[in-house]
């Protein structure tokens, strides 16, 4: 049996997974924490993908792997190879008045040309500028920049700093994909190549960034960094571009992930430019391209709701689904963290129509789900206005397993929803382009999935959250 393993380095956890090469099924799995925070310590990365990898029964017997990350989080390293702080992740919004500035710099059409992006909090350039502005002796110090997966990737392959690594500090031997490097706001989807002109305006000056590989290509033949001396290394992936990958994602799909952030993303043969910054106009894995946009706010708004109402998750599903759509006009705008999408970092969370009859567990309960829900809707409709076509929504992440959260997504949607097999899609997908560094073709394992049938669009509920919006 052949074996492949996949990575997810998210922000809450790292995740391991091996599957057999020929058949894709799961053989064995690992998993390890990683600390809470919007600011953590790379080496917590490092010691939890080690933890993942034993707790997985090691990769002694396994021929490829590939490291699949959350996106945009700010590794600075010196000419040492060293961290020089701790890393700032997607969802640090410290840094939205550098996204401003950067905006204000160069202007927002021209950004979304260079890049596909419009800077937000979340994007690696805006951390940069914050870097430059608040700790400019830290900023002069950085020789180089990545990103979690490239830095996992490249201690894994065993370099790093000379007294915790065999190969010691080759910043030069930094790897990335074309899907992280697009989630920076320095790289261009259109031509592939970085924009060294935007890193030096927000940096203060240039410095070395990982090379982009393309698809399938090897970045290594042995993992140095523990111990296994034949293997293959494949690219890597930022996570959303890797769940993709392990979902089978076609044109026409839209993938609606809700974790602790949410995100909607959709495959397409062409780069999307927004200039109004709303859509992300990210790069894939497998040569494509990926519109994305995420919210801050998602799983997290249902855990909330279970504490207010004292109870779990699949009783605050029960409860909801007690209730008419539209909750008897109880509106939840869920906007507890600040949001993303729209870019309102500063904003809080607003629970508006409530009256006497309203106010009742269930109709509580279902304004939460409707309110992250329409959060997302809100980003497929975003999505739709740049000319991606949406013929099916993928629903995944922890919270979509529950009935309520997968019937009231196609009441709120309007499109057909399916609800794969609870997995590790990240990891599962980097499993995938493990596959596809070790054979040179790109596997083609099956998803199983759950239709949601029977369940009418309830234009209501939109309806009263743009009401709710409006008056935030």
């Amino acid at each position: 049996m052949t074996l492949v393993a996949g990575v997810d380095s998210s922000t809450q956890s790292c995740k391991v997974v091996v599957r057999d090469l020929e058949s894709g099924a799961v053989v064995r799995s690992g998993r390890a924490s990683h600390p809470d925070g919007s600011e953590v310590p790379p080496s917590a990365w490092w010691e939890a993908l080690l933890g993942a990898i034993a707790d997985a029964g090691g990769l002694s017997d396994v021929d490829a792997v590939s490291v699949g990350g959350q996106q945009h989080g700010m590794v600075a390293l010196d000419k040492d190879g060293r961290v020089i702080r701790d890393a700032l992740l997607w969802n640090d919004t410290r840094s939205a008045g550098a996204a401003e500035d950067l905006i204000s710099e160069v202007g927002a059409e021209l950004l979304a040309e260079r890049t596909g992006l419009v800077p937000v909090a979340s994007f690696t350039i805006t951390k940069l500028r914050w870097l430059r502005d608040n700790e400019p002796k830290n900023a002069e110090r950085v020789a180089a920049v990545a990103l979690p997966h490239d830095w996992l990737t490249w201690r894994l392959r065993g370099y790093g700093p000379t007294d915790e690594s065999p190969l010691g500090p080759d910043l030069d031997a930094l790897t990335t994909d074309r899907s992280d490097a697009s989630g920076t706001g320095y790289w261009s989807p259109t031509t592939g190549d970085y924009d060294r002109g935007l890193l030096t305006r927000a940096l203060g000056h240039d410095a070395i960034l990982p090379r982009v590989l393309a698809p399938g290509d090897v970045v290594d033949t042995q993992a140095t960094g523990i111990g296994v001396d034949s293997i293959v290394v494949g690219v890597g992936a930022g996570d959303n571009a890797a769940a993709g990958l392990g979902l089978g994602a076609r044109e026409g799909d839209v993938v609606i992930s809700i974790g602790t952030s949410g995100t909607v993303f959709a495959v397409t043969d062409s780069v999307v430019r927004d200039s109004a910054g709303t859509v992300a106009g990210f790069a894939d894995a497998s040569g494509a391209y990926l519109p994305l946009i995420a919210t801050l706010n998602a799983a997290r708004v249902l855990d909330a709701f279970t504490r207010v109402l004292g109870v779990d998750h699949d009783e605050l599903g029960r409860l909801a689904l007690e209730a008419a759509p539209g909750a008897q006009g109880a509106v939840l705008v869920p906007y507890f963290e600040g949001e993303r999408t729209p870019n309102l970092p500063d904003a809080t969370a607003g629970l508006s129509g409530l009256t006497l009859a309203s106010t009742t567990r269930p109709n509580l309960a279902r304004a939460a789900i409707e309110g992250m829900l329409c959060g997302l809707a809100d980003g497929l409709e975003a999505i739709r206005a740049q000319g991606v076509a949406a013929e099916r929504a993928l629903l995944i992440g922890g919270a979509a397993q529950n009935e309520a959260v997968s019937t009231i997504a196609a009441q709120v949607l309007g499109i057909p929803v399916s609800v794969p097999t609870p997995g590790e899609y990240v990891a599962m997908g980097a499993a995938v382009q493990a596959g596809w560094s070790l054979t040179g073709t790109r596997p083609s394992w099956s998803v199983d999935a759950v239709e949601v049938t029977g369940v009418e669009s309830e234009p209501v509920i939109r309806e009263q959250y743009r009401a709710a919006q409006s008056r935030a």
